[in-house]
């Protein structure tokens, strides 16, 4: 493996412009705002995905269906995905398509698994079938290694596990991931197959347009516009947090590097915040309701909940090393951007406007 040293770390629009770019899960928060930067970068995107997950949700107010190609359909339907892949023949694929929180997991953990679990083998199973050369970011979650609720940060050679069903299949997806890459997509073979696999796991991405249900920073903002307060289950839990495009930052350079060297880029890699930047869930609570003003505020919800994770942090050492990727706005800044997305919802902005607005002002810190 080589150490890069690029000097600025801007994505490359030589390399995305006109490239044709498969995203699963694009009609999500992270999704949407992935699809914004890359056709602000000149790609040529196609997304796959169910319909958005909340209402509202920034793929519509961002209007993104009127400027690219969204297939409305699901990770679990083999010969569908297998087809559009076909019909694209993307040069980079992007897999976001996944059941993506805790709570949900305990409730239906079929569908976590099926869609988690399965909907990575299908990806990657349709690329086999389709002999379709390509690099390939396989998106799952810090919350795939087996966490001992230690103070150090988890490395990429840690062991996968999971003890809640997202978890779970957080890590079984990366052991697909691995198991494909080493029986089918030999980095050793790039010039036999052309498949390169990476994947990236990441903290918790906070940003404007997140919508999602039994969220932090959603819940928080939705009882700040109802003028009531938020309850929140555990207060004393710490996160990685960080801003929605640090780590959309990171898979972009990762496929770029990835489809310039395939046999010393496969494999794991975090992107995670600055070590100050891992913060109690009240720290976040009190810091968001102090922007807000109008009096917001937040309660401990005392109810029985399952079981979370209470600490977890990410050692980012090696994308800081090989792709020179490191975090560029601070959590206390983040948290400011995230006030202004709301407030300009609240105020009906043009929000299509104001996250391309929100990427560029990104783009000039790199």
């Amino acid at each position: 493996m080589h150490r890069y040293r690029y000097g600025l770390t801007m994505p490359n629009r030589s390399f995305w412009q006109g490239r044709s770019v498969f995203v699963t899960g694009h009609t999500g928060f992270k999704g949407s705002w992935l699809v914004l930067w890359l056709e602000a970068l000149g790609a040529n995107v196609t997304g796959y995905a169910l319909d958005a997950p909340s209402q509202p949700n920034l793929f519509e107010q961002a209007n993104l269906a009127s400027s690219m190609r969204s297939i409305r359909a699901d990770i679990r339907d083999f010969q569908r995905l297998k087809n559009e892949i076909a019909e694209c023949r993307p040069e980079v694929i992007i897999h976001m398509a996944a059941q993506s929180l805790v709570g949900r997991g305990y409730e239906d953990p079929i569908e976590t698994y099926s869609t988690n679990v399965m909907g990575t083998v299908h990806v990657l199973e349709a690329l086999r079938q389709l002999s379709q050369p390509c690099a390939v970011v396989n998106v799952t979650s810090d919350k795939c290694y087996s966490n001992r609720e230690w103070v150090w940060a988890y490395r990429e050679n840690e062991a996968f596990g999971g003890r809640d069903p997202y978890s779970s299949s957080k890590g079984c997806a990366e052991l697909v991931t691995t198991a494909y890459q080493q029986s089918f997509f030999s980095p050793a073979m790039f010039n036999c197959h052309g498949v390169a696999i990476a994947s990236a796991r990441a903290g918790n991405a906070i940003g404007g347009g997140d919508w999602t249900s039994n969220q932090l920073v959603p819940d928080l903002i939705r009882a700040f516009l109802a003028g009531r307060p938020c309850l929140i289950r555990s207060p004393s839990a710490i996160r990685p947090w960080q801003f929605v495009l640090e780590p959309l930052h990171g898979y972009l350079l990762l496929a770029e590097r990835l489809a310039q060297d395939a046999s010393g880029l496969a494999g794991g890699w975090n992107f995670g915040p600055a070590e100050p930047d891992a913060k109690p869930v009240s720290w976040i609570a009190d810091e968001l309701a102090r922007l807000w003003g109008n009096d917001a505020s937040w309660l401990r919800d005392t109810r029985l909940h399952p079981p979370e994770a209470h600490f977890l942090k990410l050692d980012t050492s090696k994308a800081r090393s090989y792709l020179d990727w490191h975090p560029r706005l601070p959590l206390g800044k983040a948290l400011d951007w995230i006030i202004e997305w709301y407030g300009a919802y609240q105020a009906g902005a043009n929000l299509r406007l104001l996250t391309s607005a929100q990427i560029e002002r990104y783009e000039a810190l790199l």
